[in-house]
């Protein structure tokens, strides 16, 4: 499996628990980055999956599709999260192989279509591999990703409550609490320095 870059997010959906994803930067770069600007402009927060597919009638559901528009979220997108959102990129074809887990673009028929779309697989796909772009996959809620193959979409809705974006390489926090550290000790200098200019 490709190794996953040290960026991951957090998709928390209402009630069936959260789902974190990793990320293949080497694989393909631009759809990466074009995924962690939704994310880090909100837009998927509110909104919703909204398709389980069988890709045959004798296997189990595969795939779940997460939808982005403008239009599918219960909160209206502002201006700069509409120009995010409408955004192509280009077709970032690889050998990865499309298995259980694994994050893969949305597009249409025509070539760099792929815009805010894309797919969780619930199963292994391999008719899928080199038509798609793998950019992910799954690291943690694989309980929550086998409940929701079981949903009747859309009848019923999966909201995205929110998003989380962090990096894991600094998952211990240790440069994030000196810096805060420091932070305080400056205000505490400042404070002290207006106290004695202030109330001498």
């Amino acid at each position: 499996m490709e190794v996953l870059g040290g960026v991951s997010i957090i998709f928390r959906s209402t009630n069936y628990g959260d789902i974190e994803f990793g990320f293949f930067p080497r694989v393909a770069p631009r759809t990466v980055e074009h995924i962690f600007r939704l994310v880090r402009l909100g837009c998927y927060n509110t909104n919703h999956f909204f398709r389980v597919i069988n890709l045959s009638i004798t296997s189990p559901p595969t795939l779940l599709l997460l939808f982005d528009h403008t239009e599918s979220g219960s909160a209206p997108m502002n201006d700069k999260q509409k120009i995010e959102a409408e955004k192509t990129v280009i077709d970032e074809f690889s050998s990865v192989k499309h298995v259980r887990g694994i994050l893969s673009m949305g597009r249409y028929s025509n070539p760099n279509s792929g815009g805010s779309s894309f797919s969780i697989l619930l199963g292994d796909a391999p008719h899928l591999d080199g038509q798609y772009a793998v950019f992910g996959r799954m690291t943690k809620g694989d309980e929550t990703l086998k409940s929701l193959k079981n949903f009747q979409l859309p009848v019923e809705r999966i909201t995205i409550l929110s998003t989380y974006y962090y990096d894991t390489t600094n998952e211990s926090c240790d440069e994030e609490r000196f810096m805060l550290k420091r932070k305080l000790a400056e205000a505490a200098v400042e404070i002290e320095r207006q106290r004695q200019k202030c109330f001498p």
